[in-house]
């Protein structure tokens, strides 16, 4: 907003003690302790101040009160507003299983989770991650670089299986044998139980225990949209909804990052995009459109992941159930796999491949029609198609 020129009052508010910060390194350098929390910031020296907001740290807004268009604080005093954007997030799922209050059962989705379970690894011989998504893979392979014993397990057939189809899941599940993490997958725990020896004994479905000292639960997100709903924004089991100007059904609030729902062309659907691209991208649209100026948020999904030495970049719209071109071999750890439809790609990833990302970008934005044996041929440049 100070960006476009606004010069009037700004008001953040928020739960947390900390200045605005990035999350995708909670899970890799800070965790491993090769960065520290304060690396995360977005502003860095005096820009924050710079920015001359009403910073309202450590506190919780209550209610949000449409018809005097203000909102109600924990600590009692009412802010108001003439346009409001929330960015509100999501908070981890937590596991719903006998003994998983124990103290030993971690999430991470804050730097103050990031500081407390990077403190447990340097104390723990072994880990056991409950999830076999994003944030669980990257934190076993964080603490499987660390050292430490690492064991995964994923109620679902294969890795990832909500967003990857089933190439990309069995190229996951290799990348993390190969680097001696254990990896379940159709298995689901049942219960936690503390060993006289101050372990954690986890009992699976098929009846076995499997005895840990650290358990991170990485099994999703929930939108934190209890705001919105209870003010009678129009909702859905993911979230909020908005349009294309990042607009709610009150047309004084807007709504951006992981708790909004927005309408995508390549998705052909409304989605909830939970990617650093996607908060930041999504920031600046609903803070140009509360300024009054022309937006339409239509965002090319983009997401990817490091985990060990490997890096994975997806770009578009692939299913989970959609057949792919490979363009390498997935055995090798090394390909690029495209979601062809008409001749057209919707979609790709790269998998340690990033001189592909680029020309296939160029690609899917174009939407030229390509012959797929040509795609997958290595010995074709990409750039000529």
């Amino acid at each position: 907003m100070r960006d476009a020129g606004y010069t009037g009052r700004v008001t953040l508010i928020g739960d947390e003690s900390h200045p605005p910060y990035e999350r995708p390194p909670l899970s890799k350098a800070v965790l491993a302790g090769a960065r520290t929390p304060e690396t995360t910031h977005l502003f860095k020296g005096g820009a924050f101040d710079a920015l001359g907001l009403d910073w309202r740290r450590s506190v919780r807004v209550t209610r949000i009160d449409r018809e005097r268009r203000r909102v109600e604080l924990a600590d009692g005093e009412p802010v108001s507003y003439d346009r409001m954007i929330l960015c509100t997030g999501g908070r981890a799922r937590t596991l719903d299983v006998p003994g998983a209050d124990t103290a030993s059962v971690r999430t991470l989705r804050s730097i103050d989770d990031a500081i407390g379970m990077q403190t447990a690894m340097g104390r723990a011989r072994a880990l056991l991650v409950i999830g076999g998504g994003w944030i669980g893979l990257e934190v076993a392979a964080t603490a499987r670089k660390r050292g430490l014993d690492v064991r995964v397990v994923e109620t679902a057939p294969r890795l990832a299986a909500r967003v990857l189809p089933p190439a990309l899941s069995d190229a996951l599940r290799r990348l993390h044998e190969a680097n001696g993490t254990t990896v379940e997958t159709g298995r689901s725990v049942k219960r936690f139980d503390r060993t006289p020896g101050g372990r954690v004994a986890a009992t699976l479905d098929d009846g076995r225990v499997v005895e840990t000292d650290l358990v991170v639960a990485g099994i999703g997100l929930l939108p934190n949209d209890d705001l919105a709903r209870s003010a009678g924004l129009v909702c859905t089991p993911a979230g909020v909804v908005v349009d294309a100007q990042c607009r709610t059904s009150d047309a004084a609030i807007f709504a951006a990052g992981d708790v909004a729902v927005t309408p995508n062309r390549l998705a052909r659907a409304s989605i909830r995009l939970e990617s650093w691209q996607n908060a930041q991208d999504q920031g600046i649209a609903a803070a140009k459109a509360a300024l009054g100026q022309d937006v339409r948020y239509d965002p090319l999904p983009r997401f990817w992941s490091d985990q060990y030495d490997a890096s994975v970049h997806m770009l578009g719209w692939i299913e989970p159930a959609q057949a792919l071109v490979m363009r390498g071999d997935p055995a090798t750890l090394k390909f690029t796999a495209f979601a062809l439809e008409d001749g057209r790609v919707r979609g790709f990833c790269a998998f340690n491949a990033a001189r592909d990302i680029r020309p296939s970008r160029r690609l899917l934005e174009s939407g030229a029609t390509v012959e797929p044996a040509k795609l997958a041929d290595p010995t074709v440049d990409l750039a000529t198609l």
